[in-house]
This record gives C-alpha cells, sequence and structure tokens, in this order.
C-alpha cells in the first residue's frame, strides 16, 4: 500500500504518510507502534474510501504483532467511525476488531471489545442485525475461548435495539455461554450477566436469567433485583458456598460480586473473610487474580482497624504472589486502601513490596507501577520521595520495553508540577540531559522525548538555559532517527525559546539539518521552520 502511495501521488506532502505506512511492516516494535498510534493521520491523508478499501483490510490482514502494538491498534479503531465515512460505513471496522477480540493477550481482547462497544450506538438496527449480531455469534461459537470470552462483553450493547427475533437468538447464546464447557468462558459471562439482566425484558429476566444463577454468582444488580430478605437468607450462604467450590472458576467469578450494602460488613467479618483468607493462597492464579482485583475494595467497608488488623497482610501476601496478574490488580487498587488507613501506615506496610514490583519482569506490572507514582509522590512528600523512590522514575526511562519509556517520561511531567522547577532543576533534568550521551539510541530518543514533555511543566528560562544546547548538539548525532527528532523538538520548544536566541542558536541549527543527507531529517527540519516561521 505504501508503495501504491509513492508511485500513485506525486504530492511530496504525502511522502510523510508513506513513510508512516511502510513503518507498519518494519522490523523495529518501536516503529511500527509510532505509525499505529498516527492511524489517524494515515487515514486523514487516504481519504474515507481509500482507507476504507485499502487501509482496513491491510490491518485486518496483518494482525499478528506484539501485544503493545495490538493493544495501539485496537484503541485506535474505536474512534475510527468518521474517518471510515461515518455511521453508514462504520460495519467496516468490524472485521480488524473481531480478530483482534480473539488474540490471545488478555488486555487486547478487551480493548477490542472495548471499541466495539463504542461502535455499537453508531450502527443502524440494519446493520447491527446484518453486521454486529453475526460477529457476536461468530465469536460466541468460536473454535477458542478466547473469541468466546470476548463475546460475552458485546451482548449488552446491542440488544435492545434489534428485533424481537434477534432478541431471542441473542438470549439463547448468552445462555449457551454460561453453560460453556470451558470454566474462563462461563467466569467471563458471569462477570456480564448483571450487565445484560439492566437491558433484559423482566418476563425474560426472570425466566432466562435468574435460573442462572445457580450456576453462576451474582452480581450486585441481580441481588437487588430479587430483593434483600431473599438475598439475606439464601443468596449469602450461596456466595459462601460458591466461593468453597471445587471448580476453581467458579471461585474466581464468585470473588469478583459484591455484597448488598445492609448485610456488608457483618457478613464480610463473619462469612466470608475466612473464605477470603483461604483463596488468597488458592492453587489457581485466575481465582486469585479475580480475588485481587477486588479484595482492596473492603477496606472502606471494615475501617481503619479490620483492614490493618486483617488486611494488610493479605496485600503484602498477594504483591508478592508469583502471578503478574495478581500483583497487577493489587497495584492498581492501591488508592482505595490508602484513604483508609493512611500513607504512612501503607508505606510502612506495602512500599518495599512496591519497590520490589518496580522491576517485576512483566512491563504491566512496571507499568501499573508508573502510573501509581504521582499519587504516591504527593502523598509521601518530596524528602521520602527523593530517598525511596526518585533512583526508580529514572531508571524506567531506560527501560527495554518502548511502552514503559514513554510513561516514565510523563510521570515526571507530574512529579515536576507537584515538586516545582527547583526541584526539576536539581533533580530530573541533569539526568534527562544526561541520556544525550548515551550509547544507545533508544536513549537518547528519550532524552528528546522527555524534553518534549517536560517543556509543558518547566520554566521558560530552564528551557533556553539548560535544555536548549543539548537539543543542538544532538543535531550532529549519528543516527538520521535522533536528528529528525531534534527538529521535532526545536518546534516543541521554540514557542518558549526567545526570538534572538532562536535567530541565533536555532536557525543555524534547522539550515544545517536542512542539508542533511537524509530525506526524512530534511522534511522535518523544512517543517520546522516553516511552523517556527523563521526566514
Amino acid at each position: 500500500m505504501a508503495a501504491n502511495l509513492h508511485t500513485d501521488s506525486g504530492d511530496d506532502s504525502l511522502y510523510p504518510i508513506a513513510v508512516l505506512i511502510d513503518e507498519l511492516r518494519n522490523e523495529d516494535v518501536q516503529l511500527r507502534l509510532n505509525s499505529i498510534k498516527k492511524l489517524s493521520t494515515i487515514a486523514l491523508a487516504l481519504g474515507v474510501e481509500r482507507t476504507r478499501t485499502e487501509l482496513i483490510p491491510f490491518l485486518t490482514d496483518t494482525i499478528y504483532d506484539e501485544d503493545e502494538v495490538l493493544l495501539a491498534l485496537a484503541e485506535q479503531l474505536g474512534g475510527f467511525t468518521p474517518l471510515v465515512g461515518g455511521s453508514e460505513h462504520v460495519h467496516c471496522l468490524l472485521p480488524p476488531l473481531e480478530s483482534l477480540a480473539t488474540v490471545e493477550e488478555t488486555v487486547v481482547r478487551d480493548k477490542a471489545v472495548e471499541s466495539l462497544r463504542q461502535i455499537t450506538a453508531q450502527h443502524s438496527q440494519n446493520d447491527l442485525e446484518n453486521h454486529f449480531v453475526p460477529l457476536v455469534k461468530r465469536l460466541s461459537g468460536g473454535d477458542w475461548f478466547t473469541s468466546r470470552t470476548s463475546a460475552c462483553g458485546l451482548f449488552a450493547c446491542c440488544y435492545q435495539r434489534v428485533s424481537n427475533n434477534v432478541k431471542q437468538e441473542l438470549r439463547q447464546q448468552f445462555r449457551n455461554l454460561c453453560g460453556d464447557d470451558t470454566p474462563m468462558v462461563r467466569r467471563a459471562a458471569a462477570g456480564k450477566l448483571g450487565e445484560f439482566a439492566k437491558v433484559v425484558e423482566m418476563e425474560y429476566l426472570k425466566s432466562d436469567l435468574i435460573p442462572l444463577f445457580n450456576t453462576l454468582a451474582a452480581d450486585e444488580q441481580l441481588q437487588k433485583a430479587v430483593g434483600p430478605e431473599i438475598t439475606k437468607t439464601d443468596l449469602v450462604p450461596a456466595f459462601q458456598s460458591l466461593l468453597k467450590d471445587c471448580e476453581a472458576e467458579v471461585r474466581a467469578a464468585s470473588s469478583h460480586k459484591n455484597l448488598p450494602a445492609d448485610v456488608r460488613e457483618t457478613v464480610i467479618m463473619t462469612n466470608i473473610l475466612p473464605c477470603v483468607k483461604e483463596l488468597v493462597s488458592d492453587a489457581n492464579q485466575h481465582v486469585k487474580s479475580a480475588l485481587a482485583s477486588v479484595i482492596m475494595g473492603l477496606s472502606p467497608i471494615l475501617g481503619k482497624d479490620n483492614t490493618i488488623e486483617h488486611l494488610l497482610p493479605l496485600f503484602l501476601t498477594m504483591l508478592k504472589d508469583e502471578c503478574p496478574e495478581v500483583r497487577l490488580n493489587i497495584i492498581s487498587n492501591l488508592d482505595c486502601v490508602n484513604e483508609v488507613i493512611g500513607i504512612k501506615q501503607l508505606s510502612q506496610s506495602l512500599l518495599p513490596a512496591i519497590v520490589e514490583l518496580a522491576e517485576d519482569t512483566k512491563w504491566r506490572v512496571r507499568l501499573a507501577i508508573i502510573e501509581y507514582m504521582p499519587l504516591l509522590a504527593g502523598q509521601l512528600g518530596v524528602e521520602f520521595f527523593d530517598e525511596k523512590l526518585n533512583s526508580l522514575c529514572m531508571t524506567w526511562l531506560v527501560d527495554h520495553v518502548f511502552a514503559i519509556r514513554e510513561a516514565a517520561t510523563h510521570n515526571l511531567k507530574k512529579l515536576v508540577e507537584k515538586f516545582g522547577h527547583e526541584w526539576a532543576q536539581s533533580t530530573v533534568i541533569p539526568k534527562v540531559l544526561q541520556m544525550s550521551r548515551d550509547q544507545n539510541y533508544l536513549h537518547r530518543l528519550t532524552c528528546l522525548f522527555c524534553i518534549n514533555v517536560l517543556s509543558e511543566a518547566c520554566k521558560d528560562e530552564q528551557i533556553e538555559k539548560l535544555m536548549l544546547p543539548t537539543i543542538t548538539s544532538m543535531a550532529n548525532d549519528a543516527v538520521a532517527n535522533v536528528r529528525f527528532n531534534v527538529c521535532k523538538t526545536l518546534q516543541k520548544v521554540g514557542p518558549h525559546i526567545a526570538q534572538s536566541t532562536i535567530q541565533q542558536q536555532i536557525k543555524p541549527t534547522l539550515d544545517k539539518l536542512l542539508q542533511d543527507s537524509d530525506i526524512d531529517v530534511q522534511f522535518y527540519a523544512a517543517e520546522a521552520l516553516d511552523a517556527m516561521k523563521i526566514s
């Protein structure tokens, strides 16, 4: 497809688009990821017709990639409706999203389902019945459990807008998933039972969905539907027995469920907590992962004293669990514990384990720590942060996973906003600028990416006096990718630089890069000169 752009058009302005499309096939994961994140730019340049007939089929045929790339693609497609010609043509986005909904990696499937749900509202009733519902049926009947688990999340979003006959088919498909042979599918169906119950007509709620509770733990919406007295006398004991079920997947499904508010504390302390303590050391990782995603929510219900005495030891055990998803789910929900017990108790009890997770071998666990870091920093204060966590934040900048390096740069900006310009000048900026001399060109690129992001949080004087000399020195880098990113960075920081300095330092640098041997460097140098109106 990129070749067609080169030959079909003599318009030089399309050259960067051709570069982006070529990068979709590049062996370098970072380049493919970069191009995927600019899909909207490619689509705008191609126009709606070529996007539908060339770009979307190309993407559908090439869904064999690293998780990072597939995750970015699934997210991008959710906002693609205007780029394929609006709601009339939105169904052309279904094939790539259907393929993404069947891949092995859970986060990719979940993002694909989220995007499918997002574009459901843009389908007409006819398109729902002719295109979307058949997709749901194909996923529901897929050979691999991955497709069937994804299907569970697509019933509620389309059910209300289809005909009665199609509704009947959807209810039957959902019942089939609830009784699927594979425990993981039954667990996924259990997680969506309450969502589906909200949109199903009352008569079918009673005849079709309520009976499913006999094998699947009910969620909060169903508990409310059957009433508090029935909940106390029947569902709580049933819930307790499900937590001890001999099937690991049933225990996992039960772990996700909430109890009715009026009986929570008493029931949890008396009936549920003993079961929870057993589940923390369950032999099945799906059970522990499900539990980890909700156990932190017990803190606000049980209060400070019970949390410190009964829950903190469980949190610590799960933070050290050998399964990365268990660790990730605990980290992602620390804020609700902090609100109950305070940062001092939290840092004393859990911080050592958090620091250990910052170097976890699974990149999504490291990413969860990074995203939590600004909140943790604001609560710990600058002195404690510098002592315990600052070095970690700088280490992430040279992580081997691009998503971690990218998140680390945005993390630094948030930290500067919390701790101020003086802290940035003494603690962050020198370490970032030092990366400009790193032997690894990816780390030199990260230096430029950091400057781009930090320029939004630092003072103009810091940018001009401290950062600009490093940027201009990198114009001599041996790697073309670094040199054209120098052009982009100069364009980014330009509004913060005095006009006299622009003429004395930035203009000569860009003029030199305009004559560079690499065509991409020439292009971005010209773009920067034009954007900054330098003559």
